[in-house]
């Protein structure tokens, strides 16, 4: 069952997303700008459609963060008729989970010299590390927001082309379902796409869409993951139960509880 009807400008912008993609290029390591990603309508159009095809969480409107290489925000999009048609709080959780998975995926530049993985970790890949006594606790207050570049004003332009966040450093640390790197077709990490709105459970499958829409999920037999789905490295993975002390925990340390009408993530494209 759809979401939402898709409209044909949606659809047509979508169909120009491949060229564009295998277009693009940076420099591994040195921050690439915002010019090798895509655009407001290329995100909008990509967002729009992922939304209007995932099935699970609450139905309900989304946005949408793409950062650059360095952290730096390039296109910030909304789906709903105007920015108060998705939770207000969301625009700048997307931008944390865009920040987030860019901050912490690498690609094969790390293992030039021998050294170093070449591996994506998404959002919904912390959760678990993250809690008390993981192996990553204490990283979510790592890399605080700065508010300053968050909160800026005018609140019209918030889910526009000349959004606020756009040319900005927003930072955070998100642990939940919503970030993904977005690599290009030489495997080259070019930055990050962030989603917020529903469930944390459908933000990571609307965000995984997204990524796939725009041609950037470039990570087959190059990037390595924590799902042990080779076919989707940085999928969410369902492994969190009770332990015999009745405590909840993820069997590989990296888990994501489940959600309201959670989705079956092995059914998400596989990588390209």
């Amino acid at each position: 069952m759809y979401r939402r009807s898709l409209t044909l400008g949606v659809s047509a912008a979508l169909l120009a997303l491949s060229a564009w993609a295998d277009n693009t290029s940076t420099t591994p390591g040195n921050g690439n700008g915002c010019n090798n990603l895509p655009s407001y309508n290329q995100l909008k159009a990509a967002l729009v459609a992922a939304t209007n095809s995932e099935s699970s969480g609450l139905n309900m409107n989304m946005w949408g963060t793409i950062v650059d290489r360095d952290g730096i925000v390039c296109a910030v999009a909304f789906t709903g008729n105007n920015r108060g048609a998705q939770w207000p709080g969301s625009r700048v959780i997307s931008a944390q989970k865009a920040n987030t998975a860019n901050s912490f995926s690498l690609d094969p530049s790390a293992v030039s010299n021998g050294n170093g993985l070449s591996l994506a970790l998404s959002t919904a890949n912390l959760y678990s590390a993250v809690q008390p006594g993981g192996s990553l606790y204490g990283l979510q207050a790592s890399n605080p927001v700065d508010t300053d570049n968050a909160y800026k004003t005018p609140s019209t332009n918030f889910g526009m082309a000349n959004d606020p966040l756009v040319g900005s450093k927003v930072g955070g640390v998100n642990v939940f379902g919503g970030g993904l790197a977005l690599y290009d077709s030489r495997h080259q990490i070019i930055g990050a796409v962030g989603v917020s709105g529903d469930t944390s459970c459908a933000d990571h499958s609307i965000a995984w869409r997204t990524r796939h829409n725009l041609n950037l999920d470039h990570l087959a037999g190059a990037i390595g993951g924590v799902s042990g789905d080779s076919a989707r490295p940085d999928n969410i993975i369902f492994d969190i139960t009770p332990n015999a002390y009745g405590i909840l925990t993820s069997a590989g340390g990296f888990g994501h509880p489940r959600c309201i009408n959670t989705g079956d993530p092995s059914l998400l494209p596989a990588v390209q």
